[in-house]
């Protein structure tokens, strides 16, 4: 019972905001970062007169921005924020060797930092073009995008307010020293990212965050765990396999939003 009404006040939060913002229809955002010309989508809301938190969605390897935008939707599910897409260049891994599709670093210093030159230019022409929040700048990723989520939270922890890294893990545990509040999915049939390797990140999370043992229930397999250091985690494990999961923008937005008012 506890779940259902969970849910319905997240369907209202959403209901009140949409009929007062729309997001504008997407503009493309081109920005030169670490010798490569790099792109964006940008969607903005419209007659919004304060400053808007940002959320920077991170596709994964093989996918792009255009697609992403259209599976994640979170322009949709929170028309008041500023929602960007960011397109990733050909990289290897462990599936492509060849380096032949989009995707985005995964270690420091790879491939040059290329994609954390593009985070750190990306930011500086939104602050040139839009009325940002700086004190509420999310970041989400899907697979090979949940990867550099991670590293993210590791080498910019104080430019960032929360994360939600899906279905991707942390190789970066050693690395994240800095507590922030984060949404973390997977699926309990995800080849990709093994159940084992999906646990793992979730609890080094929960530690560094200083998370209580016990949390409380959230929708089938959610968790939510209450934080002594003022950063809450959502774990999530959902019974599909290698996928965005359509429930995961609300849960992901929810809780930035909430996120925005304390």
């Amino acid at each position: 019972m506890k779940t259902v009404t969970l849910l319905v006040a997240h369907l209202a939060v959403l209901l009140i905001d949409g009929p007062r913002l729309r997001a504008a229809e997407p503009v493309q955002l081109k920005v030169n970062a670490g010798g490569f010309k790099r792109h964006a989508i940008v969607f903005a809301p419209q007659n919004r007169t304060e400053k808007a938190p940002v959320i920077l969605a991170f596709h994964g390897h093989g996918g792009n921005m255009n697609a992403f935008a259209h599976a994640a939707g979170f322009q949709n599910a929170w028309p008041g924020a500023i929602v960007v897409y960011p397109q990733g260049l050909p990289i290897k891994t462990a599936i492509d060797p060849g380096g032949l599709k989009p995707g985005w670093q995964r270690q420091p210093g790879e491939v040059g930092n290329r994609d954390l030159k593009f985070v750190d230019a990306l930011l500086g022409k939104l602050r040139e073009k839009y009325s940002i929040d700086d004190q509420h700048i999310f970041v989400a990723g899907f697979s090979n995008g949940a990867f550099f989520t991670y590293l993210l939270w590791a080498k910019r922890p104080q430019t960032f307010t929360g994360f939600a890294p899906v279905a991707g893990r942390s190789d970066l545990s050693g690395n994240l020293t800095v507590p922030k509040p984060a949404v973390q999915i997977g699926g309990r049939a995800d080849r990709l990212v093994r159940l084992a390797d999906l646990e793992k990140a979730m609890t080094n999370v929960r530690r560094l965050d200083g998370c209580a043992e016990q949390g409380e229930p959230c929708g089938p397999g959610c968790t939510r765990y209450a934080s002594s250091k003022n950063a809450p985690v959502i774990n999530w494990i959902h019974p599909g396999p290698h996928i965005y999961p359509p429930r995961a923008t609300l849960l992901i937005i929810n809780f930035f939003k909430e996120l925005t008012r304390k």
